[in-house]
């Protein structure tokens, strides 16, 4: 999907605006598992999470290839909007940005505290994309699709930063949601020529992305209800599928209940905080633990904004209910 050139460039736009991230083995985590386990920390970028990557390089290429564009449009359940409002503000240009009914309390504050003007449509993710696309040709803006080719070389540079710093590592557990995240791990692993496997995961309540590989066509969900935000996606996204269905290993589903495991499990190890998605790939791992047994390995955490209140019950010992 790039060169090596063209993630090298990608880093040095994105490292222009934010630090590289973090990647640490940790005993406890490992101990664990019993395996070498190794996180990429994107709960500690400027917005708590991968997508403020993706956000800087499509902000520049916007402002190349559309000087005059007055601002962009696009949907969210609040990480790619926190990015996209920071992105778009910086750069003098308005950033409206839709969610759902019930979005997360805490993100939609974070997105209107970077200047997003913030819109409430639609039961799900899918149902505020589709009326943010409709507002975008109304209006004049540019829409930011959830996958896009100038997203996903933002997106990868976490990828290519591990990957480079882990050469001997063997398998990196990627969450799946619209499908940016796993498809950058993939394209920084083939332009790296790295030997890892990656391994997608995905909701047991939200598996679009797995039934769709496994038929080989796209294939929505009825409904998309998990306390995992960032896979709760009903549609997938075909550019997507076309790389990630060839792409990984394999996809595995994770539960709620083994998400909160997951969440507990990245406070007490190595006392981190951990939305939903950002521990779906420590409860793949975790859900996988005897194969990969004496291995290196790596989970990325893509992310650490959950609400207080969800992350409380957590804690307890519960499970939230979106």
């Amino acid at each position: 999907m790039f060169t090596k050139a063209e993630l090298e460039a990608a880093c040095a736009l994105v490292h222009g605006d934010m630090t590289p991230t973090a990647q640490h083995h940790w005993p406890a985590l490992s101990a664990r598992i019993g395996a070498e386990v190794w996180v990429k920390h994107e709960n500690h970028t400027p917005t708590g999470s991968f997508k403020v990557r993706g956000a800087i390089t499509f902000m520049d290429w916007l402002r190349r290839t559309h000087p005059d564009s007055p601002g962009i449009i696009t949907a969210t359940r609040g990480n790619h909007g926190q990015g996209q409002a920071r992105a778009a503000r910086a750069a003098g240009l308005r950033a409206v940005v839709y969610v759902p009914r019930g979005n997360s309390v805490e993100k939609n504050r974070a997105m209107a505290a970077f200047g997003a003007e913030l819109i409430e449509f639609g039961d799900d993710f899918d149902a505020a994309r589709e009326e943010a696309y409709r507002v975008a040709e109304a209006e004049g803006l540019t829409i930011v699709p959830p996958f896009h080719r100038e997203l996903v070389r933002g997106v990868a540079t976490y990828s290519f930063e591990l990957l480079t710093a882990v050469p001997d590592l063997e398998a990196l557990y990627v969450p799946i949601g619209c499908g940016s995240g796993i498809c950058g791990a993939i394209a920084a692993r083939d332009a790296l020529e790295h030997p890892a496997r990656i391994i997608g995961v995905v909701s047991e309540n939200a598996q679009c992305a797995k039934l769709s590989v496994e038929a080989g066509r796209p294939v929505a969900t009825e409904s998309a209800r998990t306390f995992a935000d960032g896979m709760a996606v009903r549609v997938p996204v075909e550019e997507a599928l076309a790389i990630y269905g060839p792409g990984t290993e394999r996809i595995i589903t994770v539960s709620d209940a083994e998400v909160a495991d997951a969440i507990r499990a990245y406070f007490t190890d190595i006392h981190n905080l951990a939305e939903g998605a950002g521990a779906a790939p420590l409860a793949g791992l975790m859900q996988e633990k005897e194969q990969m047994a004496g291995r290196k390995v790596a989970v990325v955490l893509c992310g650490g904004n959950i609400d207080a209140a969800w992350f409380r019950k957590v804690l307890e010992g519960g499970i939230p209910t979106p």
